[in-house]
């Protein structure tokens, strides 16, 4: 029987650092970047990188600058209104950025840009779901749960392949 939450996990080196990797056992549940101090392992999940391997060869082939989208089974926990943003998120093409206010527009609703901002920053599979192309209206990084580091390095990463192929 498969679980519905979290049972698997692996951790993967990654240029931004290490990353943890969740699944169900069917899809990806979590991509979460290394905080200060290590993550934090549930002892009741299993440990188990071929479950997770098609997660860690996609990220591979984005981190080299051979792959631009993701084409992977996920299952996302939150509201339908995070999920609506997270679904949004997905269609900013590679490469490119747009302002919180303008995601705020897309889901409708152009006066919510902190709300959008908070759902942003709860998206369970950064990276994946491209939150890093969400900046500030007046151009600034704006905020990114993995720090600004890495967002301004995902960022960079994108354009300086969007023209290669």
């Amino acid at each position: 029987m498969i679980a519905t939450a979290t049972s698997f996990y692996c951790i993967v080196p990654s240029p931004i650092g290490n990353l943890l990797l969740t699944s169900n056992g069917e899809a990806l549940t979590g991509l979460h970047m290394d905080p200060d101090g290590g993550f934090v392992i549930d002892p009741d999940w299993d440990e188990d990188r071929s479950i997770l391997a098609p997660a860690i060869e996609q990220l591979a082939d984005y981190f080299a600058g051979e792959r631009r989208t993701f084409n992977l089974k996920m299952e996302l926990e939150g509201t339908a209104f995070q999920k609506q943003v997270w679904e949004e998120l997905q269609r900013i093409p590679y490469g490119q950025t747009i302002s919180y206010q303008e995601l705020a527009r897309r889901v409708g609703n152009p006066n919510a840009s902190r709300a959008v901002g908070s759902a942003n920053g709860k998206n369970p599979v950064a990276v994946i779901v491209p939150c890093h192309r969400v900046i500030a209206t007046g151009g600034t990084l704006g905020g990114y749960g993995g720090g600004l580091a890495r967002k301004e390095w995902l960022l960079n990463l994108e354009t300086q392949n969007r023209s290669q192929r």
